[in-house]
């Protein structure tokens, strides 16, 4: 028998029970909850009369509705303006306490983004099986966990019984070989991936991103790429654990401690694919050969090196493809032909559960550091993805680099990056952008996103037009 893939020894350690119909009972170690998707599952669980099967693998925070403008915030969840997002926070926090789940509340330093919190808290542990109803759950595969998004109904399956059904997927091998160039971030390898398989590239695939830009990533830049693995078709993304994952794991509330750290470091070491495992598909890209990216049109995989230019409909070999690219041009009101450097930006976002660590921070604030916004510039957010990123970040002077700058610096939660709160683009408005989607109407009603690395969104910024970030750096480096 041929070795297995880390996607199959996370199967095979969770695996409950194997069926006829081709689908398999897998069990769950870790469920993550938010506001927007766990309310009709607790209540799912009150009209049938069930209780929670296993209380302490929950932990439940609020992101996607809680306001991030800081005067707002200070009034907790009664401080909220919008009805309906005060509702689902509330909501939230009555779930938890009727289910005794253990929640981070919305005032609480931990608070945060859902898949900033859990890698941080240590929730989010090698080896496990994570979900939340949040497609962008892959992130936490970038700890050597099998971590994927689920449905409502399935919330409140694992809420009941600990377990799912699910059916195995194939493996894919992403081997990222080479060394990056100064100013190629994360968020970058991630567009170009995506650019280069298409959004329908890993659909049915596990995905396994590995070679040497992918060791050489710090655990920040790890989850970047395996969060928008769902972006390029792929229900999760992973990577194997070495000492860049144990070093970030260790001394973390929930991670073990003592002789149990010791045992779990052993088994840990373990997850990784075998020498000859067998990938379905393979792909290797020469990561020297990656530009800094930006998004043009109306999904991920219509994307370009900062030096490129528009397509023309013409340009595509089917019908479908002319038509994608050309309803694309139209809505974000774009010319074929034109120069990526020339798209103006009317406002800048970063942020989000992609691009808003204290590694994207930094970087953005190297680039900023010293200048100011353009004018034409009418907005910059700067959206730290926990109370604890924030923290850090102010203790290193981050925030007042982004004040000086004419940057707002609030508090954490989702934001602009689905609009579900009050930070939304305007209609016809285009924004640099560090979260990942950039779907019609994503960020705002006739909104134009463009998916960038953090380092570009604060040169987008600088300059009102998308810049190639490595003319700031001179002799630094990102």
């Amino acid at each position: 028998m041929s070795g297995q893939t880390l996607y199959d020894k996370l199967w095979m350690d969770h695996l409950v029970e194997e069926r006829d119909d081709g689908t398999s009972l897998i069990y769950i170690d870790r469920h993550l909850l938010h506001e927007v998707t766990s309310p009709q599952a607790f209540e799912g669980l009150r009209l049938a009369g069930r209780n929670l099967w296993r209380r302490d693998s929950n932990l439940a925070v609020p992101d996607h509705n809680v306001p991030t403008d800081l005067t707002e915030r200070q009034g907790g969840i009664e401080g909220i303006v919008d009805a309906t997002s005060q509702l689902q926070v509330q909501t939230l926090e009555d779930n938890c306490v009727d289910f005794n789940v253990k929640q981070i509340p919305i005032n609480d330093e931990r608070q945060g983004i859902v898949h900033v919190v859990g890698p941080e808290q240590g929730a989010t542990l090698p080896g496990m099986t994570i979900v939340c109803g949040d497609s962008h759950t892959s992130t936490h595969g970038a700890l050597g966990s099998l971590a994927h998004g689920i449905g409502t109904s399935e919330v409140e399956h694992v809420l009941a019984t600990q377990c799912l059904v699910q059916t195995k997927m194939k493996n894919m091998r992403i081997d990222i070989f080479g060394s990056l160039q100064a100013g190629v971030t994360a968020k970058d390898v991630a567009l170009a991936v995506i650019g280069q398989i298409g959004t329908a590239g890993g659909s049915g695939y596990a995905i396994e991103f590995a070679g040497q830009v992918v060791r050489s990533l710090s655990m920040e830049g790890r989850m970047t790429l395996c969060n928008m693995s769902i972006e390029a078709g792929a229900r999760m993304g992973m990577i194997a654990v070495d000492s860049i994952t144990i070093d970030y794991v260790r001394g973390r509330p929930y991670a073990p401690k003592g002789e149990l750290w010791e045992r779990a470091v052993k088994s840990w070491k373990k997850l990784c694919s075998d020498n000859d495992a067998i990938f379905e598909r393979e792909i290797r890209i020469d990561g020297a050969s990656i530009e800094p990216q930006v998004t043009w049109g109306t999904s991920p995989e219509m994307v370009l090196p900062i030096v490129g230019r528009l397509p023309s409909p013409e340009d595509a070999t089917d019908s479908t493809k002319k038509e994608a690219i050309r309803r694309a041009l139209e809505y974000m009101d774009l010319a074929p032909g034109t120069p990526v450097s020339d798209i103006p930006v009317d406002r800048v976002f970063i942020g989000s559960c992609t691009n808003s660590r204290i590694e994207d921070l930094r970087q953005a604030a190297q680039i900023i550091k010293g200048r100011n916004i353009a004018a034409s510039v009418k907005q910059a957010l700067v959206v730290p993805g926990s109370g604890i990123v924030k923290t850090q970040a102010e203790a290193e002077g981050l925030d007042k680099i982004f004040l000086a700058a004419g940057m707002e610096w609030r508090a954490p939660g989702c934001s602009m990056c689905l609009g579900m709160n009050s930070d939304t683009l305007g209609d016809g408005e285009h924004c640099a952008s560090t979260s990942n989607r950039n779907f019609e109407g994503r960020q705002g009603f006739g909104g134009r996103t463009h998916l960038v690395s953090p380092a570009m969104a604060a040169a987008a910024a600088v300059t009102g037009y998308f810049t190639d970030v490595r003319e700031f750096l001179g002799s630094d480096s990102i």
